[in-house]
């Protein structure tokens, strides 16, 4: 069985209207016109739709369920019709359950236009970003509230800017691990319950939850304020998981990779990561251990697998053999250099 086998996949169904104005309007300058209408309505879909089309009157293909954009084509035209026109036409956009409409470019509805919208009751915005800024910033903002999470028991701590994902059964000392990597100068992202989500193809992010963001539990002392006690250099809100390092008590029994070729990914998420079988002991020093796995994976990430490099120096010297003991020493003389 797989290392995260039982670990279910979570989706949001739906987010509201006044869910998005709320936390796009500072984020990319997003006013509503019509303040206070529409916000209940619930917003189903991670796309965008522009209404082009369906403003020509052609609404067979109409996905009035999306978030509507308005940019320059869809305001131009609608400004190119003589008033009675112009709401019929939009009227016929409301007629559908449409969760609300996002003008971009700072353009500007007609007050006859923003009556309509209202009382049939959908939400206005309007946003100075150019019309290919503003969905890029919404889609993704859109991509995330709806993307798969699922919590992951473990502590996940920022090393050498690697995202290091420790996992292992309780007790087993994840937060001391963590505590002392946070005391080295490295970062704290979450403590017992990381928030996993998957963003993009191939990409985890890691978070806190809203409760216990930066406090941590360490047996025999307590809860912790990571963020109190050692300062803002101390932690990370999110951070990418990169390595997932599963903490084992050490079985003499057990086999252990020797030489880091037959590791194994793990999946999480449907995200393949680089996986690390840590076998733990009393005198073991796993601080320095993590911070040389993080090391090993940028590394890596640049190109230099040590691995791989000994395993092709080792082959060649067994092709190139010329009698001499595989254990002599790397150089053949010492050139007078005692220091």
């Amino acid at each position: 069985m797989s290392l995260f086998d039982e670990i279910q996949e979570i989706r949001k169904e739906n987010i509201s209207v006044g869910f998005l104005a709320d936390e796009c309007r500072d984020r990319f300058r997003l006013r509503s016109i019509n303040e206070g209408v529409g916000r209940e309505k619930l917003i189903t879909d991670r796309n965008l739709h522009r209404p082009q089309l369906a403003l020509a009157g052609y609404t067979k293909l109409f996905t009035y369920h999306r978030v509507q954009v308005l940019g320059n084509t869809e305001i131009y035209y609608l400004n190119s019709l003589k008033p009675e026109k112009q709401q019929q036409t939009f009227r016929a956009i409301l007629n559908f359950d449409v969760p609300c409409l996002i003008i971009t470019n700072s353009n500007q509805l007609d007050p006859a236009l923003i009556e309509i919208a209202t009382e049939r009751g959908v939400a206005l915005f309007s946003t100075d970003h150019e019309t290919t800024k503003a969905v890029y910033f919404l889609s993704d903002f859109l991509d995330d509230q709806f993307a798969g999470y699922a919590p992951v028991h473990g502590s996940f701590v920022d090393v050498y800017g690697v995202g290091l994902l420790f996992v292992g059964r309780s007790g087993i000392g994840k937060s001391e691990i963590v505590l002392d990597l946070v005391e080295r100068g490295h970062r704290l992202v979450a403590d017992d319950v990381i928030t996993v989500t998957r963003k993009g193809a191939g990409i985890l992010m890691g978070a806190g939850t809203r409760i216990g963001e930066h406090f941590m539990e360490v047996r025999g002392l307590g809860i912790l304020n990571v963020r109190e006690m050692f300062g803002i250099r101390a932690i990370r809100f999110q951070k990418r998981v990169e390595v997932v390092v599963e903490l084992q008590e050490w079985d003499p029994k057990a086999e252990y990779t020797r030489t880091g070729l037959d590791e194994e990914p793990v999946s999480l998420l449907d995200v393949e990561l680089p996986h690390v079988l840590l076998p733990i002991f009393s005198g073991k020093n796993i601080t320095v251990i993590a911070e040389v796995i993080a090391l090993n994976y940028l590394l890596c990430h640049y190109g230099y697998n040590a691995a791989e490099v000994f395993a092709e120096k080792l082959s060649d010297s067994i092709d190139r053999s010329n009698g001499r003991d595989s254990r002599d020493r790397s150089i053949p003389y010492f050139e007078h250099d005692f220091e």
